[in-house]
């Protein structure tokens, strides 16, 4: 169904939002049923308006729109609640989530499954997590988006179709998959064996699969975003550089 027309009860998320002429605001948000679409919230800006302190990230919504242009009217927004407020570390990967979703998923194509998961990440970002297991989420996470939006990772075999074996080194090639060293030339992003099951299996349990499957993930996630630097990134980098 087209996010035109008419539409209500949507239950969706706030990923961003900016301002519009003088006191309204253009939400991008992800629904359940319609995906990423981009809504005219009126009067948003308002100091007055009930709906300005509801349009906020990684808080659950149900809203209602109207209209046929390629902005609809939000009608209604109203909390559903149950989500607690991130913080820290765990709010700065709930903007880096927002922002893949802003950049990867193509207006108006519904992703039930990925609108299920993104909302149970956030959940677990706001318990007593440490580091390492934030990492294994986000992973978790970048692994499902490629998977809906038919970039799926070749994980248990390499690109001849044999099985992956875990005590080789191998080079993988982006839509192609695993390449043993020794055939592949030592193109990047490398990887130990272990990584690309330990992947599969979405088992982050050692170091070193948590450290090669990041550096695989973001360089699969540059070959998708198509030259786009993710602004979430950049800051972080800035502040392991302070």
């Amino acid at each position: 169904m087209s996010a035109r027309g008419k539409v209500d009860a949507q239950p969706a998320w706030v990923l961003h939002s900016y301002p519009y002429r003088e006191t309204s605001l253009i939400v991008e948000v992800f629904t359940r049923d319609h995906g990423r679409i981009a809504l005219l919230a009126r009067g948003a800006r308002r100091p007055r308006a009930a709906i300005r302190g509801l349009l906020l990230a990684f808080q659950p919504l149900e809203i209602g729109w109207a209209g046929k242009g390629e902005v609809p009217t939000l009608m209604k927004a109203e909390w559903v609640g149950g989500q607690p407020l991130l913080g820290g570390e765990a709010l700065f990967c709930g903007y880096y989530l927002n922002e893949l979703l802003l950049n990867l998923l193509p207006r108006e194509d519904a992703h039930p499954i990925l609108f299920a998961r993104y909302g149970a990440l956030l959940a677990h970002l706001a318990g007593d997590q440490d580091s390492a297991e934030r990492e294994a989420d986000l992973r978790r996470f970048e692994k499902a988006m490629l998977q809906e939006l038919g970039y799926g990772l070749t994980l248990n075999h390499d690109a001849a179709g044999e099985p992956i074996a875990a005590e080789l080194q191998y080079s993988y090639r982006i839509e192609e998959g695993a390449v043993p060293l020794a055939q592949g030339g030592g193109e990047p992003p490398l990887v130990l064996g272990q990584t690309l099951l330990d992947l599969d299996a979405e088992d982050f349990s050692r170091p070193r699969t948590r450290s090669e499957a990041k550096n695989l993930m973001r360089t699969l996630l540059a070959h998708y975003l198509n030259g786009t630097e993710l602004v979430t990134r950049q800051i972080f980098k800035e502040l392991q550089a302070l």
